[in-house]
């Protein structure tokens, strides 16, 4: 069976290249999948990127990942990040390698964004690297599996 990663934008990510160009860069998310989807087919891996806002169908999505054969998790969970217990306990949950991203460097911000509760259940957390947070992380997970 292929290695097989989920990534999940979650919510405004969709709003890139529209918002906060100096913290989140002119990038767009479409640019951001389609930069994972070459890298994921050089490493040989299937992926599937799926945004979204709520936190409830986010939890969802995660609770899914082994019925629908995910080997691993990329998460972005946005604001979620900082209080989202329901996405860190489905992310516990699954036990499956979570690579937890952030585009802007969290700890370099506003000070209630220093705090992720999401890292406790996460194998790493990569931030501040812009769309490349994305890539390294991509690269982290494959190594996990």
């Amino acid at each position: 069976m292929a290695k097989k990663i989920l990534v999940v934008h979650g919510p405004n990510l969709d709003l890139l290249g529209q918002r906060e160009e100096a913290v989140y860069g002119k990038f767009t998310l479409d640019d951001i999948n389609a930069d994972l989807q070459k890298l994921a087919k050089e490493l040989g891996i299937e992926l599937e990127c799926v945004q979204l806002s709520g936190e409830g169908e986010i939890a969802k999505k995660i609770g899914s990942l082994k019925k629908e054969g995910f080997s691993a998790l990329m998460i972005n969970p946005g604001g979620y990040t900082h209080y989202s217990i329901t996405i860190r306990d489905a992310i516990a949950a699954m036990k499956v390698p979570t690579i937890e991203v952030h585009l802007s460097n969290i700890y370099a911000r506003e000070e209630f964004r220093h705090t992720s509760v999401i890292s406790a259940v996460a194998s790493g957390t990569i931030a501040g690297f812009g769309k490349n947070s994305y890539l390294l992380g991509l690269r982290a997970a494959v190594a996990l599996i």
